[in-house]
């Protein structure tokens, strides 16, 4: 049998000692918004995955900052991790609910599209349906009352839904699960884990070994 490729989706949250080199020997690497994990991390990166709505994209598209950092400049795609027509319907309910969240839905995926195109990457968006299920495989653990799924908990979704092969092996580093209140992050910790233990991705190990993709 074919062996697969190695997609390494890097969150910015703790890195094990030494696995840099590792990181960068995966096949593809995904990481997010401003590269964070980048230094402790590697540097390859294949994939910037951008939270698209909101502050978060705002910082990012305003001045040059992001769009010169060295992840963004090695990156040949650009994924919208927000669906921009599902965050429009959902502003109503928000305005209601975290009237403090009032430019959480603002879209800025015309911006990353544009830079997208003008730097000759690829540009697409996660499917609203990617999110919705997520939340559904979220409901099963009774989360505490959250706003939307994190972005690593998205884009670990839509790889295991259709861009990682059959026998590609899906690799988490830096995913800490923790951070912003509003994201269901317990039930992220515990919905990674099942998948984990169904082999549909593994975690970097931080034990010293020859092979650090440790089964988690």
């Amino acid at each position: 049998m074919q062996a697969g490729r190695i997609i390494m989706i890097v969150g910015n949250g703790g890195i094990p000692a030494g696995s840099g080199a590792l990181i960068d020997a995966a096949d593809v690497v995904i990481r997010f918004n401003d590269c964070r994990s980048i230094g402790a991390g590697g540097t390859k990166t294949d994939i910037v995955a951008v939270c698209n709505t909101g502050r978060p994209a705002r910082a990012m598209l305003d001045g040059d900052g992001w769009t010169a950092s060295d992840g963004v400049r090695q990156a040949r795609e650009i994924w919208s991790v927000r669906d921009s027509e599902k965050f429009a319907k959902m502003r109503p309910e928000l305005a209601r609910t975290h009237p403090d969240l009032d430019d959480f839905c603002d879209d800025y995926t015309a911006g990353f599209e544009r830079f997208s195109r003008e730097t000759r990457r690829m540009h697409r968006v996660i499917p609203a349906a990617v999110h919705e299920q997520v939340d559904r495989d979220l409901a099963r653990f009774a989360p505490e009352p959250y706003v939307v799924p994190s972005s690593g908990m998205i884009v670990i979704a839509d790889v295991l839904a259709g861009f990682a092969g059959h026998n590609d092996d899906v690799v988490l580093a830096g995913f800490d699960h923790v951070g912003w209140e509003w994201h269901p992050f317990a039930a992220e910790r515990q919905l990674v884990g099942i998948l984990a233990a169904e082999g549909r991705l593994r975690r970097l190990s931080s034990l010293p070994s020859v092979d650090l993709l440790e089964e988690a």
